[in-house]
């Protein structure tokens, strides 16, 4: 059995301001350093044996402190980077209620729809999914941590739960530093927790981020499928 750890990063300036980051490369704030060597602090204890980022600056930092205590290598995997968000990358949901409201209340419609002129989370799902089967693909049992991104994450969740990618902005949440736990075996997989923040303390656990931007239309707010408690 592989235990993954789904890590998303730590705060930006871009999760801060709620804006689509995206492919753009981007570190981590004070706070968002705070989280990472917070998330080390209450799980450097556990049997780790691999530790696996996105190629972006701000999944590397959120991983340092865990190598650090560990003193584990980081892997990096361009396979867990986030999604494209196309001509919606750098904006921020309330700019796009401004310039592109039909559009995202159109994508929150159908989210496998992906963003204009972006990826489609399909191809995202394919991507990530073969980064994980190829930690599966080694030998012995452990805990895997994979430090990435809110839609690579969410979209994950769905694939290796069973869940129509269609749902993957529906039931999770996943706010900065939050961390969701999948055991994984051949042909299986379970869910031990989904967007956990307790390891962070009280002035770092992040608000709920809104998906939906005021002034656009759009059923896109369910609550989150077994959110931590």
């Amino acid at each position: 059995m592989l235990s993954l750890y789904l890590l998303r990063h730590g705060e930006t300036v871009f999760s801060r301001e709620d804006r689509f980051c995206g492919q753009i490369d981007v570190p981590l704030t004070d706070d968002g350093r705070r989280m990472a060597a917070s998330f080390a602090k209450a799980y450097g204890e556990l049997p780790w044996r691999a530790i696996v980022t996105s190629m972006r600056a701000r999944t590397y930092e959120t991983a340092l402190p865990m190598a650090a205590r560990t003193d584990l290598p980081i892997r990096r995997d361009a396979r867990l980077d986030e999604m494209f968000f196309g001509r919606w990358q750098g904006l921020s949901k309330r700019e796009l209620a401004a310039c592109d409201a039909e559009g995202y209340a159109a994508w929150s419609r159908n989210p496998a729809a992906g963003p204009p002129g972006g990826e489609l989370p399909s191809s995202v799902a394919a991507r990530a999914e073969a980064a994980i089967a190829d930690l599966l693909r080694d030998p012995g049992e452990g805990h895997v941590l994979v430090v990435s991104h809110k839609a690579v994450i969410r979209i994950l969740l769905c694939r290796l739960l069973g869940v129509d990618l269609g749902r993957y902005r529906e039931l999770f949440q996943c706010p900065v530093a939050s961390l969701s736990v999948v055991e994984l075996e051949p042909g299986a997989a379970s869910c031990r927790s989904v967007d956990d923040v307790r390891h962070l303390p009280l002035e770092l656990q992040p608000a709920a981020e809104a998906d939906e931007p005021a002034g656009a239309s759009g059923d896109d707010t369910a609550a989150p499928l077994g959110a931590a408690g």
